[in-house]
């Protein structure tokens, strides 16, 4: 839920990937040579302008895990019960995207610079595309649950990733894991493979709005996978918290707050509900089942920042607050615009002024890659305009906020903001108040 630290990973000799190398089936080594033409053939013959980024300019790798042991009721990500039967084609048809991801936005960028080129020369230049290597700086394993694997696939999938990726320049390795899913054998083999950072779904630390989210673990479950992943050798946690709850009250939100407070991890994300459509707790909302409560909302995002604050914890962004040196760079880096790579079903990608979403269907997406065929839904072109309120949008969240020269033309709507409290100048450039904070998405509709 967090992803979208401090410490390095990765890379290194020595760990599990020393011992056997990921060698692909004969079958997979086809299919991403299928998937490699094809991405020609698509790049050569295109007549729009693409801004992809070159390959080694992608330093962020999100990997999209959508099994659950359970589907909670208020969930809107892609996610689906884990099939063990189906488990390790998906894990493979990852490795297979994967290993193809470089030279695809290589081709793509490459195909951009020649457009005109002879088609000697565009060939030329998508063959040296083929051997390009991605270093990423962050890896982020989302979901659904990553943890959900088996030990013996998390080892086949991460195995894979040493052998397809140069991690030499690796700073953060995120793996999202729900306490329900936390053994001491999955925990040792993350870290073997030199995942560093942990972000737990815990939610509440109050049973009856555990049972409620439909969660499967209790907050004493939820104390003990921490424990472990501590002993384990994790020294960079995050803890995911939920407020405004159908019937959550101040006091149970504090206490929730003092709980994982006590545990002492390194990083907090705390959000407010929203009922997304296609969930249970939606429909049970459009029921009147249900309320929002904007004022209470408020006071729980305020005590939140309280009660963090008193404890060290910096509110660096509107959700997420984090001890000095343990703020995500993963999600910084997606605040901050920079492209990223999405691999897996649904998951996302955006280099330069492309961005693309692959089907949300992990059997469909399985068949597709192991074909040879692109798991993409479709491109989208943005323009830099589209880029620009995004990047408005998302950095406002921030405790940098924006320069004020991006709002430059804007100036009767930051007036307006500064004069209701919602935003204010610091050092040629505008940060949102208190306030603004918890109306950081109002403030931000202003400008796109």
């Amino acid at each position: 839920m967090e992803g979208v630290g401090a410490g390095g990973g990765g890379g290194g000799g020595g760990g599990p990937w020393a011992k056997a190398a990921a060698h692909p089936t004969l079958a997979k080594r086809k299919a991403i040579e299928r998937m490699r033409r094809a991405a020609m053939v698509d790049s050569m013959g295109g007549e729009a302008i693409d801004n992809s980024a070159a390959a080694n300019a992608l330093q962020h790798v999100y990997v999209h895990i959508p099994f659950c042991a359970r589907i909670c009721p208020y969930c809107a990500f892609y996610k689906e019960r884990a099939d063990p039967a189906q488990a390790a084609r998906f894990c493979e048809a990852v490795l297979a995207e994967l290993a193809v991801a470089a030279s695809l936005c290589e081709a793509h960028e490459k195909a951009r610079e020649l457009n005109g080129a002879g088609g000697t020369q565009a060939r030329a230049a998508h063959r040296a595309a083929a051997t390009a290597t991605l270093r990423p700086k962050t890896i982020f394993f989302g979901g659904g649950t990553p943890t959900a694997l088996t030990t013996a696939q998390l080892d086949s999938l991460l195995r894979g990733f040493h052998a397809q990726l140069d991690l030499s320049e690796l700073r953060e390795w995120t793996f999202e894991a729900n306490p329900g899913s936390v053994s001491e054998r999955k925990a040792g083999l993350l870290r073997d493979y030199g995942v560093d950072r942990i972000s737990l779904g815990v939610q509440s630390f109050d049973d009856a709005l555990l049972q409620l989210l439909g969660r499967e673990h209790s907050a004493a479950q939820a104390e003990a996978s921490f424990h472990l992943l501590r002993r384990s050798g994790f020294e960079n946690l995050n803890i995911d918290l939920m407020f405004g709850l159908p019937g959550q009250t101040l006091a149970q939100w504090e206490a929730t707050l003092q709980r994982a407070i006590a545990l002492g991890p390194d990083h907090v994300s705390a959000y407010c509900l929203t009922y997304e459509e296609d969930t249970d707790f939606f429909r049970r909302h459009a029921r009147g089942e249900f309320r929002t409560d904007p004022e209470a909302d408020a006071d729980f995002f305020t005590r939140a920042t309280d009660l963090l604050g008193e404890a060290g914890y910096e509110q660096y962004e509107v959700s997420n607050y984090a001890r000095p040196g343990f703020e995500s760079v993963h999600n910084r880096a997606y605040w901050g615009g920079h492209d990223y790579l999405g691999i897996g079903p649904s998951a996302v990608s955006t280099v330069g002024l492309r961005r693309w979403q692959n089907v949300s269907d992990y059997r469909v997406y399985a068949d597709r890659v192991l074909a040879g065929e692109t798991a993409s839904t479709g491109d989208e072109v943005l323009t830099p305009q589209m880029k620009r309120s995004e990047a408005i949008a998302l950095s406002l969240r921030t405790s940098t906020g924006i320069p004020a020269a991006w709002v430059e033309d804007r100036a009767n709507e930051v007036e307006e903001f500064v004069r209701l409290g919602l935003m204010q100048a610091k050092t040629e450039r505008y940060v949102l108040t208190p306030a603004g904070r918890f109306l950081a998405d109002s403030v931000a509709e202003a400008f796109l």
